[in-house]
């Protein structure tokens, strides 16, 4: 017997047919004598109609009513999933995210978690029923429901099987795997029999939307088992754990793109020790993740900064250094969103030289400029203009795989 927690996406229950077809999944693993516990995300675009509800009552509503409507989806899931599988004559209870006593911070949206009780589960598995839990969700010191935020539903998942020691912790999406880049968009994208979790963060990082940066780095931490898999196909998935058996042979493992991105520069800045501080500590105050920064040398005595945001969080990095011009001494600003970030991943890039310049070479051959770079130990990154970006991922992949 394994202990065994799955998750599937809203695309995996979107409507009665995917539901029954996600019940064949999850019957097959509790016949088969696994403990199991299902995290379910809201179906399809359910969470973008509860927020288009709210706009029509209040165009600013609170982020604490925001969680309370925006959990129901998650809730709606679980509930008709459990309908399902009480057809087919199986035990299974649905919960949400304050029965299974997931407990998190107060920051309504973005909740971060505490801790699991995980007792209530551990009840019901104990009873031989499948446990069904309503991602994205959990409880705070207050009693509120709150969200996780972005890829909550895989951090749920994760945070259960890390909490209560799970075998293995399956994503099920609409893909087949990690693929070594968009296998929409590029047709000849190989999917991985696995990765590491570095590569995979790295990825989930840079804009590649099977799994969520916090999932993953949650998996790292507590050294839980992953595997990613298509829950509308019967096929072995990509398995993400800490080392890899080929990562010397395979330099690279993926190509990531972003064109949630945008490029802020302050310009007119002086040349003085300190500068970067006062424009940099304006965005942390914010709580703006900052990723390719250039600095750059101007005329006289001046230089220019330059950097990258979310495109969420534009406007309120623009009105942030506005509001701080006279303190950080700048003569202009300027914000350009019709960027993407495009990147290379790979364990083996620590110990192979030249990947970056192969890297060049594909968008030279591509004809695509490059505006900015970043580097790390095992990434590349590239600030492209946004038309360009599709074909800068083709090309970078033919260049590496074919």
């Amino acid at each position: 017997m394994a202990f065994i927690v799955q998750k599937f996406g809203g695309s995996s229950v979107a409507n009665a047919e995917r539901i029954r077809r996600v019940a064949g999944i999850i019957a097959d693993t509790y016949v088969d004598d696994n403990d199991v516990v299902v995290v379910l995300s809201a179906q399809g675009d359910t969470t973008d109609d509860l927020i288009e509800k709210a706009k029509e009552i209040n165009p600013n509503p609170s982020k604490r009513e925001m969680d309370m409507l925006l959990s129901t989806g998650e809730q709606m899931s679980v509930a008709l999933m459990a309908m399902a599988l009480e057809k087919m004559g199986l035990p299974v209870v649905s919960l949400t995210g304050w029965q299974i006593g997931l407990s998190t911070n107060s920051e309504y949206g973005s909740a971060r978690i505490k801790k699991i009780a995980g007792d209530r589960i551990r009840t019901e598995l104990d009873r031989r029923r499948i446990v069904l839990v309503a991602g994205f969700q959990g409880i705070n010191k207050y009693d509120d429901i709150t969200t996780l935020g972005r890829g909550g539903s895989d951090t749920t998942a994760v945070a259960i099987a890390a909490a209560m020691h799970a075998d293995l912790c399956q994503i099920y999406t609409d893909v087949e795997g990690v693929f070594t880049s968009d296998p929409r968009k590029v047709p000849n994208a190989r999917k991985l029999d696995e990765i590491t979790y570095d590569e995979m963060l790295e990825l989930a990082s840079l804009g590649a939307q099977v799994l969520h940066n916090r999932s993953v780095e949650m998996a790292k931490r507590y050294g839980v088992n992953l595997e990613v898999l298509s829950s509308f196909e019967r096929k072995p998935g990509t398995k993400v754990k800490e080392v890899t058996k080929k990562v010397e042979q395979t330099k690279i493992s993926g190509i990531a793109k972003d064109t949630n991105v945008a490029r802020i520069a302050v310009m007119g800045l002086k040349d003085v020790p300190g500068i970067a501080f006062k424009v940099f500590q304006v965005m942390a105050k914010k709580k703006i993740n900052v990723d390719i920064i250039l600095q750059s040398i101007g005329r006289g005595d001046t230089q220019d900064i330059s950097f990258t945001v979310p495109q969420s969080d534009t406007e309120t990095a623009r009105a942030a250094l506005l509001e701080a011009q006279e303190a950080i001494g700048f003569s202009d600003l300027s914000v350009d969103e019709s960027v993407a970030k495009v990147s290379i991943v790979g364990a083996g890039m620590m110990t192979s030289s030249g990947i970056a310049a192969l890297m060049f070479e594909a968008l030279y051959d591509a004809k695509v400029n490059i505006q900015m770079i970043s580097t790390s130990e095992i990434k590349v990154s590239v600030l492209v203009d946004e038309k360009d970006a599709d074909r800068a991922v083709t090309a970078i992949h033919s260049k590496f795989f074919d």
